[in-house]
């Protein structure tokens, strides 16, 4: 059942889900940017509940992807 296994994986993993094929993972809602140096920082990798500053820069960081928005943060 190769094929029917196949097209089940593709229909779970489906564009309109924020969490595609299935819900096993760390639960990121986004990621914090830092534009002006292309830095990226996952929301799961950040301690604290503030927003970060780049590493690069020192600025404050952005984040991107509302939680339970569709598509990636990038």
């Amino acid at each position: 059942m190769g094929v029917i296994d196949t097209i089940a994986d593709v229909l779970e993993a489906s564009s309109e889900s924020p969490h595609r094929g299935g819900a096993d993972g760390d639960s990121s809602d986004g990621a914090y940017w830092c534009h002006d140096c292309d830095e990226r920082i996952r929301d799961v990798d950040v301690a604290g509940d503030g927003t970060p500053d780049c590493p690069e820069c020192g600025e404050a960081m952005e984040f991107e992807r509302s939680v339970g928005s569709t598509g990636c943060a990038c």
